[in-house]
């Protein structure tokens, strides 16, 4: 696209025209909406007149429906995705939200599907499931249709599971809602420049990272106070929540609460154990790191509040596509394919961006399974931090345009190999930026960036898992009182923090009602993935940065396998390494520990 065509000024909204004309109030997406309700009753219809036993004569036929089912959950992830776009950019649309809620419904009955699905395949011989999944037809979701059977095996009776999915769209992922309700409600009383406003916690969470200790302080006060108020209504959602997990569990006879998660996850609980141990070896490095930062800031103490504490400066400012022709040119060093993804991202405003009232917070990348496009949120402000967050979306983007060909069933892939692209793009360009800079300011700046989120994965991240494994024997004991759970938080930070934070008052004992993580019914232990992801991209970063452009191909092929085989499958055949032993996770934690030492020097200047 030329500049003559957009104004190089400003951020861009995003193309949603060109899926369903007239957002919440389409014409077309009323008429798909509509298709979905009657496939999806056609489709469960049909599962059941369907032969229920596999053999030569009707193999064909079964291959053909998963095709089908595969082209409608494509048709169903569309539409999620795009209303979830529609309030995201506007809030306030109520339209969008109640068609969010009408497509929850649509989902818990393809659930519900599946699980038909899974009762199918428990009947199937082995010999016949196995010719099934290789037959020319399914391809490359054989991987997934194995896993569905394995996975189908450890479950209950598929009319329980039927029964168990129906209750818990008005049950357990009911007290999911109410936390949303509650974090959306709850406000706090802040005082800046002699001026009281009421702001809500995500402006208050963005306060702590002003430069201002004293702003930084009472943001966090002032959260605390908030959470202080709902913090029994939060243990109650906490507590009945991980009831009804415990209780699945305890009928489909799995031991561990992190049973579910590993399968999720794709992982052995060896590789969860090996990069744990590393990361608690490699944890005490980062007090050189802290201690560096706190003579920057003036600090005897580093409290929780100061995590975010920004160091460092630059008076650079960027524009949207400024970041874009930065990102996109030291993208194209490592791989023209990836580079030109981002330029046709940008071109055809596949990005939202524009600084203005009623947007959500935060940022994403979706994805249109039957256009075969992406589409990225965030909030352009101009700073370093935006223009890794775009390099971070459009990694993202990437991974699914790689994946935009194959069937659904092979493009799933777990959220341990989700960060993958997204992490490996904004290494890239971060340490683009400080190759490129002179400044030591700037310098600080960036590598204090990087050792945010080293601190933040490795130490942040550990101790939410700590809590979740501690949480989760006790309360198989019974409910978990509020002073019990303040209790159980402190003890997992002081373990997974290593010493960075002072032990007398530094930490957030109300992390467990805060972060809403620990509420979200969809994802048991919404924890360990995020570092599972970190340090994995950052072992498939170092093996670019030794082999240059001609790994391009491989990390291509890499993404192109991270919805047909395991976690352990994908390192093992793209990078010749085993998860399961802590020589990767070592060397892995290694490399990104290894910017403290340049950090420390910048420092004492």
């Amino acid at each position: 696209m030329s500049s003559e065509n957009k104004d190089l000024s400003k951020a861009p909204t995003w193309d949603l025209e060109s899926v369903y004309p007239g957002g919440s109030g389409s014409k077309e997406l009323a008429i798909f909406l509509e298709n979905i309700k009657k496939d999806l009753k056609s489709y469960t219809n049909k599962i059941n007149k369907l032969p229920q036993k596999l053999n030569d004569s009707n193999r064909a036929k079964w291959a053909d429906y998963l095709i089908k089912l595969q082209e409608f959950l494509g048709r169903l992830s569309q539409v999620a995705s795009f209303v979830h776009c529609l309030v995201s950019q506007n809030v306030n649309d109520e339209k969008a939200h109640q068609i969010y809620g009408e497509v929850d419904v649509y989902r818990s009955e393809f659930q519900k599907l599946i699980v038909l699905l899974e009762a199918f395949a428990k009947k199937q011989s082995n010999k016949e499931w196995d010719k099934l999944g290789v037959s020319n037809k399914i391809g490359d979701s054989a991987f997934f249709l194995a896993e569905l059977r394995d996975i189908a095996k450890l479950k209950m009776a598929p009319e329980f599971e039927a029964f168990a999915t129906e209750l818990a769209v008005n049950g357990y992922h009911s007290w999911n809602r109410l936390y949303d309700k509650m974090y959306g409600d709850l406000r706090g009383d802040f005082t800046e420049n002699g001026e009281t406003k009421q702001l809500s916690l995500g402006q208050l969470a963005n306060k702590m990272n002003s430069p201002d200790r004293n702003i930084r302080k009472q943001a966090f006060e002032k959260i605390e106070s908030a959470w202080e108020s709902r913090s029994n209504m939060a243990s109650m959602a906490l507590n009945f929540q991980a009831g009804y997990r415990l209780t699945l569990y305890e009928k489909r006879n799995w031991d561990s609460p992190l049973f579910e998660p590993l399968l999720n996850s794709r992982i052995k609980e060896e590789t969860l154990n090996a990069m744990w141990n590393a990361v608690e070896k490699g944890a005490p490095k980062l007090n050189q790191y802290i201690d560096a930062k706190k003579k920057i800031l003036g600090l005897d103490k580093f409290k929780w509040y100061d995590q975010s504490a920004p160091v460092g400066k630059s008076n650079q400012t960027f524009s949207f596509y400024a970041a874009g022709d930065f990102i996109i040119e030291n993208l194209r060093t490592f791989s023209p394919e990836l580079a030109d993804f981002s330029r046709m991202a940008i071109d055809k405003r596949w990005i939202e961006a524009e600084d203005r009232p009623g947007k959500a917070g935060g940022g994403y990348c979706t994805t249109f399974e039957v256009k075969k496009e992406s589409r990225i949120f965030m909030t352009w402000g101009g700073g370093f931090s935006d223009l890794g967050t775009l390099a971070h979306e459009l990694g993202h983007g990437y991974h699914h345009h790689v994946l935009k060909d194959m069937p659904m069933f092979a493009a799933i892939y777990p959220m341990t190999l989700a960060e993958t692209a997204s992490i490996f793009n904004e290494l890239l360009v971060t340490d683009a930026a400080l190759s490129k800079t002179s400044s030591d300011d700037e310098q600080l700046m960036l590598l204090d960036q990087k050792l945010q989120n080293a601190h933040g994965l490795l130490c942040n991240i550990y101790a939410r898992f700590l809590f979740d494994k501690a949480f989760y024997i006790e309360r198989k004991k019974g409910l978990v009182s509020r002073t019990r759970l303040d209790e159980l938080m402190i003890e997992s930070q002081k373990r997974a923090f290593a010493g960075t934070i002072d032990p007398t008052e530094g930490y957030h004992k109300l992390f467990w009602a805060s972060k809403l993580h620990f509420y979200m019914t969809d994802t048991p232990f919404y924890n360990f993935p995020y570092t599972f992801g970190y340090l994995f991209a950052s072992g498939v970063y170092n093996r670019a940065q030794m082999e240059g452009p001609s790994f391009a191909k491989n990390y291509r092929a890499l993404l192109a396998d991270t919805g047909k085989m395991t976690s352990e499958e994908v390192a093992k055949k793209h990078l010749g390494v085993d998860l399961t032993k802590p020589e990767f996770w070592s060397s892995a934690v290694e490399r990104v520990l290894n910017d403290i030492e340049p950090f420390v020097k910048l420092a004492g200047k």
